[in-house]
């Protein structure tokens, strides 16, 4: 029995205007809220110099230390001592400050044999202090 006569369904559709509508609000929303973040960069043009070299080296002092927690200065064996390190290196350096101390340190050197290094040349009045590396060219 079919008792809805001259009843024909329609079918559904969707309506996109609304979800436009809405999607365009919430665009709006996020534009109006969002910071626009400048990042300021300093602009920097470095002078250019063209020196000379200097025309000596500095005077140098080599201390190496090896894997055991020896020293060597100028080559030169010396006890394993902060005040035997540097008595040998005022001795080298006889009171002038501009002397620069090289170390030279095994890589499997501890950490405080090198700190005794530079311990000993402060201890001699010595400021100018600079490790000597190898490069990894094969």
């Amino acid at each position: 029995m079919n008792f809805k006569r001259g009843y024909h369904r329609e079918a559904p559709e969707i309506n996109l205007i609304p979800l436009i509508d809405v999607l365009l609000v919430i665009l709006i929303f996020l534009m109006v809220t969002t910071t626009y973040a400048r990042y300021s960069e300093l602009k920097i043009n470095l002078p250019t110099a063209a020196g000379e070299k200097s025309p000596q080296k500095p005077k140098t002092i080599q201390v190496a230390v090896d894997a055991l927690g020896h020293y060597q200065v100028n080559e030169k064996n010396v006890a394993s001592s902060l005040e035997a390190l540097s008595s040998t290196m005022a001795g080298i350096a006889k009171g002038d400050a501009d002397v620069v101390v090289v170390i030279n340190a095994d890589s499997k050197a501890t950490h405080q044999s090198v700190i005794n290094i530079m311990e000993a040349a402060r201890r001699s009045g010595l400021a100018r202090i600079t490790f000597a590396t190898q490069s990894n060219d094969n």
